[in-house]
């Protein structure tokens, strides 16, 4: 008997692999780290508490596969947008495009939930918010970078360091909102045209 034949006949299967990470995750979002328990997670992924463990060998441990799976999962969010900054056309319409579609992903709610998570265990957990901080934020920067370096190579931008111009160029579009919306604070975000504007004025050829 096949083993789809004795699931369909027995009791369903349960979350496992990138499913479980996922179940974990909001288990994680709704209590915070100190607050989940793997009870709630095995409950919640229709397994035993021991196939759990068989997974991840403990609380911390699964945390930390979280994180991972959410940093691997976005490290390469931007290329598709990167790809089309690299096109033709006007380079100011195109900049202002990679703007809104950053704010978009960036500041949307699930990236901003798991971005507190992630902080509030920052120190005691520096590793994982080490892995978080460089398989997300810093790949995509230098993915920027190296989208810019190009631009760059075309005669469009004058660019000395282009990670360092990805990561200005970064702050500039998401830095004040971003700091808004993680203080639950209402505030008018500026205008992505404006930061286009400032990170031409320091970087259009002359």
């Amino acid at each position: 008997m096949s083993e789809t034949a004795t699931r369909t006949r027995g009791r369903p299967a349960g979350s496992t692999g990138d499913e479980l990470l996922d179940v974990a995750r909001g288990v994680f979002l709704e209590f915070g780290y100190r607050g989940a328990s793997m009870d709630e997670v095995a409950k919640r992924a229709k397994i035993s508490k021991s196939s759990l463990y068989r997974e991840h060998s403990s609380k911390k441990a699964l945390y930390a596969a979280v994180v991972h799976a959410w940093a691997r999962a976005g490290r390469d969010a931007m290329r598709p947008s990167l790809e089309r900054l690299r096109g033709s056309g006007d380079l100011r319409s195109r900049l202002i495009e990679l703007a809104q579609t950053m704010r978009a992903g960036i500041l949307s709610p699930p990236v901003l939930e798991m971005r507190r998570l992630v902080t509030a265990e920052a120190q005691s957990q520096p590793e994982v918010a080490r892995v978080y901080l460089e398989e997300s934020w810093n790949s995509n920067i230098r993915n920027l970078g190296e989208a810019l370096g190009e631009i760059a190579d075309g005669g469009e931008l004058r660019i000395d360091d282009p990670d360092a111009a990805a990561a200005q160029f970064t702050w500039l579009v998401i830095g004040a909102p971003l700091n808004a919306r993680l203080l639950s604070a209402v505030v008018d975000e500026p205008r992505v045209e404006t930061a286009v504007d400032l990170f031409l004025a320091g970087y259009a050829p002359r």
